[in-house]
């Protein structure tokens, strides 16, 4: 690969003096690698950041990971999405205590084999902690990458990606594979940026890119149309009895699994309806406002949710099954909503408006 070759060292010494300062960066850490590298997929670095050092004051260690107890686990996740995520960190941080001595194995294929570790994060890993010369091939490397090379290939499919791999993997140099990949990280971050025109007269690479030659930057990376995303109306139900507000567990299995909710209804159901599901709850409502409405996107599904405040007269505590009251506030620290849920919860933390 002698085109790619005349990367490397513009790129080192780029990155070497414009790099940002970033929590996890240059610690040599392992676990603050493999932490950051899962936060950062799909989310912002300045939104991570405040996550991450949160995640690290309270988790500091693989150790301390693995046996954290579930529901603090994912309160310490709320917000970042995609929670199974932050589960197969747990499993994997379990193996690596019960097989590893507690530490990220040094070596490329065993971090392959742990939970949620796919070949971008075990290449981050290996090459930034551990200093081994294999590729981290991310979203941000597949753009830069597409872009000087004017390939027009689809960069969904694995075949492209595992080409791409192959070819950082001829010339990644050995004494300094981490500041490789993070360079190439970063130009796609600050430089080669995925939404907006590209900064071509702050690259240090651009006097190589062949879609800059031509003028066609933003024709690259080329990705086949997805599918349309599915859509779910849902009917959110804010339950109050004057303070406590009611939230429930959702199923093991499945979207959003695991984590706490507030109670909601397939479809876009009336008032009569509303009215009468509460009923069935054991509760009595006295007065129902219609909150509004929000949208929330997953990756392959849309909620399209209606909301309502429903006032209902007081319960005793368990006898509601797997509903639970919970007071303005508690759910700061104990009950992982996700962020789906965002527009009406914060009727949780405000006094009863019915």
């Amino acid at each position: 690969m002698k085109g790619l070759s005349e990367m490397v060292e513009p790129l080192l010494g780029w990155y070497r003096t414009a790099k940002r300062e970033l929590p996890w960066r240059d610690q040599k850490n392992a676990y603050y690698t493999w932490v950051s590298e899962i936060m950062l997929q799909q989310t912002r670095v300045e939104a991570v950041k405040p996550y991450f050092q949160r995640f690290m004051q309270e988790l500091p260690d693989i150790q301390a990971l693995a046996e954290c107890p579930e529901d603090k686990l994912l309160k310490l996740w709320e917000g970042l999405g995609y929670y199974n995520r932050v589960r197969n960190m747990q499993k994997a941080a379990q193996t690596v205590m019960e097989e590893y001595s507690g530490r990220l194995p040094a070596d490329y294929e065993a971090l392959k084999k742990l939970s949620g570790i796919g070949n971008y994060t075990a290449g981050a890993i290996a090459s930034i902690a551990y200093g081994i010369p294999v590729p981290a091939v991310d979203g941000n490397v597949l753009r830069v990458i597409t872009r000087i090379t004017r390939n027009d290939q689809d960069i969904m499919k694995q075949s492209v990606r595992r080409q791409i791999e192959e070819d950082l993997s001829q010339i990644i140099p050995r004494e300094a594979p981490g500041d490789f990949n993070q360079a190439l990280m970063e130009l796609g971050a600050v430089v080669c940026v995925p939404n907006g025109q590209a900064k071509c007269e702050q690259c240090p690479v651009a006097f190589m890119c062949q879609a800059h030659a031509c003028g066609q930057e933003m024709e690259f990376p080329k990705k086949a149309a997805k599918k349309p995303r599915a859509v779910q109306k849902k009917t959110i139900l804010v339950i109050q009895d004057g303070h406590k507000t009611v939230i429930r567990r959702r199923p093991r299995k499945g979207l959003l699994a695991g984590l706490y909710e507030l109670p909601n209804l397939d479809g876009w159901k009336s008032e009569e309806e509303i009215l009468s599901c509460v009923k069935e709850w054991g509760m009595t409502p006295l007065r129902i406002l219609q909150l509004g409405e929000a949208k929330h996107i997953f990756s392959h599904v849309e909620w399209q949710m209606q909301g309502y405040q429903i006032r209902v007269a007081s319960v005793e505590e368990g006898s509601l099954g797997d509903l639970i009251f919970v007071e303005p506030g508690q759910n700061d620290g104990q009950y992982a909503i996700p962020s789906a849920f965002d527009f009406y919860t914060k009727y949780i933390k405000e006094e009863n408006r019915t």
